[in-house]
């Protein structure tokens, strides 16, 4: 059996899974298994008992996103699929060594250098058996930034979700079934979390959170988990339906469940929760270079109840995302879970599974494809996973596990409008075997039986604590750096609990922490110039016409540099100013320079030239899309722009030159089809004339033989029908050989149009390959006249001091 050319298979848009499988014949085929990355926007189901393979087809699949430029977010219940940050491509033993057990070696009566050896040495070859090189593994590793994750815990990168009860964007603000599921969703989780199993439309507790979401919301107003402390004390509403507050529930019951909130917040399990940067989908699918990731959210430390909360949150998040993503048919990013048993349960409604068919229903208009895995199928909705267009199906344990597939499959089958034939996929999916699977996808003619190919990534099993903390160490010590760079030293001397009084008519706002210390040191708040400013922006050959607000940031804790605005840095997007302090932090001394108006108003008379000077508008244009980014896009998100746009056009383009030769090969199958019965005909034709020749000579012959005379006319009349027919079977030999010609033409017509096409999709797939898209920058400068600037304002910005003396910013 040859091995696979890369040729064949490195293409953009197509993901290598493996190799068609013969299961009449238990052997493997050289026919390439190719999925179209765009088939994945109709969500994946992969489903399969331990032992099947199933593991290494995911982290297969997800490897080739990763190639192809597509992110993922990827929830880890066990911890397997840390494993896509093993990849090697020196294939050393000391790579592999780390990751592999004494006891699993001393069990093979080798010691663990040995096992490393002979381990390095497998990967390798099983690679190069499916034709994977070493420099195919270096590609992608390099093609994605790979991190793990772990929520409520500083194991992995920590994340915190206490920013997950901010304000929904507009798009979910003004839809009132996303509004609605989004409230829900919020409240349920968060309940979750204090063990209270509650029903949204039957429990106090549920209907007064959501209600005080709701009323906050609607305001535009952001809610942290501390926030809501409060306002179940003190509601912002009034009613609750018919009823008055008082009536629905007293102020001692919502007493008892602020009381719950509070205890989570201040248990000392709980404060990991506030570590880490803030859930962004946004950033867990992309670097803010623009860079894919595939973002692994290890959840396997985590308690049933606090893995139910988190997942819901994420949920939500993604559905809230999804909603700002402008519509397409080509895949954007994949959004995969492990073990879904659980979370997607065929009964009972926990807070996970509303959002969760809500991205089964409506993902696939935003090109985000769901890719859901599980050993039980026993355990899901199968009505919810009729949404799902592609299913790898690998052996299964029990019948009932075969008959939820089946049902399944046939839901999907109905929704397509694609024939189903129960019999037959029963009697494939009890023939199946270890790697082998069985594709059922909605955008093929017939069912598909495929062995996996060898993944790339060593698949170690699930990683331990230990493990992760190993693989993340680096990262998180870079963070560090970077975060102990922003740290200045602040004397402890210099903090005073009394709030400095400002200048008369500078007004002041607090900016509201968004990140946390572990530790008790003191929290203080140290002044800073906030300069905002309006710019106008024009420029008709690119269509831009946009009026765009800035807001820069000074820092002056040390005072104000002698540079003054050149120093200072935009304020953070998502950055919340209050009018009010929070009582639990101390302040800084005012700097002297901004004791008095004059000279806070003299530092405001350079924001004008600054904001001209530092502010342009810098808009990207792509050549081989011939067409302008957004206004106001970064070059990053600029390139996810065109990257998106690029493979929309991509797969638009190869629709058509698929149709266009479609048309031409159909041609030519049916003057093939018409050749090969031309063939079959002529050729039964010649084995009858040639009997019936034979027959006619020896008759001849035989007369002749048997005494009669060979000349008279009757012998001669046969002598000669039989040379007449031995000259028509030499004819008919003739239209034997002209046949088999013209069908040998038509065969090879068919490979040349098979050959051009394969060469027109190379082209095509290299004109519109993501790392060729060169990107042309146009600056545009704000129209002087039309400036603005804003009256100077003194912004408070939180720190908080360390046991070395330092102040680290919250912010």
């Amino acid at each position: 059996m040859a091995v696979p050319s890369p040729d064949v298979f490195e293409k953009l848009a197509t993901f290598y899974l493996g190799r068609h499988y013969d299961l009449a014949d238990a052997k493997l085929l050289d026919d390439l298994m190719l999925y179209d990355a765009k088939d994945l926007c109709t969500h994946a189901m992969c489903v399969g008992m331990t032992g099947s393979g199933k593991t290494g087809l995911c982290i297969s699949l997800l490897e080739e996103a990763a190639m192809d430029g597509i992110p993922a977010i990827c929830i880890d219940p066990k911890g397997d699929l840390a494993n896509l940050m093993l990849a090697f491509p020196d294939m050393r033993a000391d790579d592999f060594r780390p990751w592999l057990e004494a006891g699993d070696a001393s069990r093979k009566g080798l010691t663990l250098d040995e096992l490393a050896a002979s381990t390095a040495k497998d990967w390798k070859e099983g690679l190069e058996s499916w034709g994977e090189s070493a420099e195919r593994v270096g590609k992608y590793k390099a093609a994605a930034d790979v991190a793990i994750y772990t929520p409520g815990s500083n194991i992995g990168l920590p994340l915190t979700v206490l920013k997950s009860f901010d304000c929904p964007p507009s798009e979910v603000l003004e839809d009132a079934d996303a509004m609605r599921e989004r409230v829900t969703g919020a409240a349920s989780g968060l309940l979750t979390l204090l063990g209270i199993d509650a029903d949204p439309l039957l429990s106090r507790e549920h209907i007064l959170i959501s209600s005080i979401l709701d009323h906050c919301w609607r305001e535009k107003r952001n809610v942290s988990v501390g926030d809501l402390i409060g306002l179940v004390n003190a509601p912002p509403i009034t009613r609750v339906g018919v009823l008055d507050l008082e009536s629905f529930m007293p102020a001692s019951e919502r007493g008892k469940l602020a009381m719950m909130l509070n205890n989570v917040l201040a248990s000392p399990a709980f404060s990991s929760w506030l570590e880490g940067e803030p859930l962004s989908i946004k950033k867990l699918l992309h670097t803010d270079e623009g860079k894919p990731r595939i973002s692994i959210l290890s959840i396997a430390h985590l308690s049933e109840k606090e893995r139910m909360f988190f997942v819901t949150i994420l949920l939500n998040e993604v559905v809230a995302w999804m909603r700002t993503q402008s519509g397409t048919s080509s895949l954007r990013a994949i959004l995969y879970m492990d073990e879904v048993a659980g979370y997607f349960p065929p009964v009972a409604n926990p807070p996970s599974k509303p959002p969760m068919l809500t991205l089964l229903k409506q993902a696939r208009a935003y090109g985000l494809g769901v890719t859901l895995a599980t050993q039980n199928p026993v355990d899901l909705d199968y009505k919810g996973l009729s949404n799902i267009g592609t299913w790898f199906l690998g052996r299964l344990q029990t019948e009932r596990d075969k008959a939820r597939v089946l049902e399944g499959l046939e839901g999907a089958a109905a929704q397509s409008g694609k024939p189903f034939d129960r019999g037959e996929m029963e009697q494939l999916l009890a023939s199946l075997g270890k790697r082998v699977f069985l594709m059922n996808n909605v955008h093929d003619d017939a069912p598909t039986v495929f062995q996996t190919r060898w993944a790339m990534s060593f698949l170690a099993g699930p990683l331990a604590r230990d493990q992760i903390q190993t693989l993340m160490a680096d990262r998180k010590a870079q963070l560090a750096k970077l975060s102990k760079a922003k740290n200045v030293p602040v004397a402890k001397r210099t903090i005073t609990p009394t709030r400095p009084v400002l200048p008369a008519g500078i007004d002041e706002s607090f900016l509201l922490p968004h990140q946390f210390v572990r530790g008790e040191g003191e929290r203080l708040y140290r002044a800073a110039l906030l300069g905002e400013g309006t710019l106008h922006f024009v420029r008709s050959s690119a269509g831009v016409d946009s009026w765009v607000d800035v807001q820069q940031i000074l820092l002056c804790g040390k005072g104000v540099l002698q540079d003054g605005w050149e120093s200072s840095e935009p304020l953070a997007p998502d950055a919340e100013l209050e009018a009010k302090p929070d009582s639990s932090f101390s302040f800084s001394p005012l700097p002297d320079e901004l004791r008095g108006k004059a000279s806070v108003k003299s530092i405001f008379k350079d924001l004008k030239d600054y904001l001209y000077r530092h502010q342009p508008m810098e808009l990207y244009k792509s050549e081989v899309l011939d067409e302008y980014a957004p206004a106001g896009l970064s070059e990053s998100e600029s390139r996810l722009h065109f990257q998106q746009a690029a493979r929309e056009q991509r797969d638009l383009e190869t629709d058509k030159l698929r149709q266009k030769y479609l048309k031409k090969m159909e041609s030519i199958k049916s003057k093939i089809r018409t050749a090969e019965d031309r063939v079959s005909r002529e050729s039964a034709q010649y084995d009858n004339a040639k009997v019936g020749s034979l027959v006619s000579l020896g008759t001849s012959v035989l007369s002749a033989f048997m005494g009669r005379k060979i000349f008279s006319k009757t012998n001669v009349s046969k002598v000669s029908t039989a040379a007449r027919s031995a000259s028509r079977t030499a004819q008919q030999h003739g239209d034997v050989e002209r046949a088999e010609r013209q069908l040998e033409e038509y065969r090879m017509d068919m490979d040349d149009m098979s050959a051009r096409l394969e060469a027109e999709l190379s082209d095509l797939t290299e004109s519109f390959a993501i790392e060729n898209l060169e990107l042309e920058t146009i600056v545009i400068r704000p129209r002087k006249g039309d400036m603005k600037v804003s009256d100077p304002r003194i912004v408070w910005t939180p720190w908080q001091m360390t046991p070395e003396g330092d102040a680290v910013p919250l912010f």
